[in-house]
């Protein structure tokens, strides 16, 4: 079986590992004249993993791996599943030039960028993206490639929120104490991959007395963590709300889907909830916001839906801002922005019109930060 000349993010030995099955036996290995670069898609996006590029009298630093056959169909199933394939290459060894494969993508997908570093990306992506890959793995045993490939980046972000809801969590001040074993998951299931995805288990909990529950089976929909955020102007007294069709409010018949609400969107893997915020209110209504004020997380549907979102309030300047269309093409987005009266929004709220979650969520919190927001303008409008 050929060796494998690995050059990019396999050579973070963890991923390696994930990824094989097991950890392959390896000798370092170089491309004479070549580098390691950024991948560029073809909007300019510099992504964070490599393609190799010519250059003269450079060397491409990698592995020569030597695996066997269950841990190289692992490998090749793994690179396939994002359209790469193998070819063959010429490599330096300690123990001269050896010929192995290696894997490239269509020539069609990626464009060089700068230079790309193993010890930055390590740093920044190597764990996020290893947890990714045991979940790639064991999806690609029951799922085509093609909807592997296109749950990646949501998968992701799942894994992030799943990450940061063991470092971040509501206080246990009423609620019953967890211990360990509280949940036991007898099996799990993923019958539906895509963008989005749905999981089953078969599981056990602790009732409230100290036993356990006969075994249930629960099913959900896997999300991302998500943001919301309400540009609100306390000198003019008036609220950004954004207006969009929903697929939700049509798949439940209801006659007009339409729905008024904060800017949201979802929290992208490496990304802070802050940063999630800016840049939805860049993407959907050309706003820059300055300062964030945090109105709490919750989870928006606890019986089947992992996602939580949390709320912000953003004191802005709306003096500048134009109703008019806004989103993201790419994403097909359609985007009306509405400038509107703090006591219009109230009218509106008690109207019913604000029928989602996240608005009524968001309106209520003004309500509350209001009164303060308002006097600190007149207090800087003062001097």
């Amino acid at each position: 079986m050929s060796a494998i000349f690995v050059f990019g993010t396999l050579r973070h030995l963890p991923l390696l590992q994930a990824v094989a099955g097991e950890m392959p036996a390896a000798e370092p290995a170089h491309l004479a004249d070549h580098v390691a670069v950024h991948a560029v898609s073809e909007t300019g996006e510099a992504m964070d993993f490599p393609i190799l590029a010519p250059r003269a009298g450079a060397r491409a630093e990698g592995l020569l791996l030597h695996p066997g056959a269950k841990a190289r169909a692992r490998l090749d199933a793994y690179e396939r599943a994002f359209l790469y394939e193998t070819a063959p290459v010429q490599v330096e060894t300690a123990r001269g030039r050896v010929t192995a494969d290696h894997y490239v993508p269509r020539a069609d997908v990626w464009r060089g960028g700068a230079d790309w570093s193993l010890a930055d990306w390590a740093q920044s992506r190597g764990a996020l993206t290893t947890q990714a890959a045991v979940e790639v793995l064991a999806l690609l045993a029951h799922h085509p490639a093609e909807a592997v490939r296109a749950r990646y980046v949501m998968l992701q972000a799942h894994l992030a929120a799943r990450n940061a809801a063991q470092e971040r969590h509501a206080p246990t001040l009423v609620r019953r104490k967890p211990q360990p074993g509280d949940v036991e998951r007898l099996e799990r299931r993923s019958p539906y991959v895509w963008f989005f995805g749905v999981e089953e288990q078969d599981l056990r909990f602790r009732r409230f007395d100290g036993s356990y529950s006969a075994p249930v089976r629960r099913a959900g929909f896997v999300m991302a963590d998500a943001v919301s955020v309400l540009p609100y102007d306390p000198v003019s007294d008036k609220v950004l709300l954004v207006e969009q069709f929903r697929f939700g409010p049509h798949l439940r018949g209801d006659p007009n889907p339409w729905s008024l609400e904060p800017i949201a969107g979802r929290i992208d893997p490496f990304e802070t909830a802050e940063e999630a915020a800016r840049r939805e209110a860049e993407e959907e209504a050309g706003v820059q916001l300055g300062r964030l004020i945090s109105c709490g997380q919750v989870y928006l549907s606890p019986g089947a839906v992992s996602e939580t979102i949390e709320t912000f309030i953003a004191p802005v300047d709306l003096s500048g801002v134009a109703a008019r269309i806004a989103g993201l093409a790419c994403e097909d987005e359609d985007i009306r922005v509405h400038i509107l009266p703090y006591a219009r929004v109230i009218a509106l709220l008690k109207a019913g019109e604000l029928n989602n979650a996240t608005v009524q969520v968001a309106v209520h919190w003004l309500a509350q930060k209001r009164p303060a927001l308002r006097a600190a303008a007149r207090r800087a409008a003062a001097g």
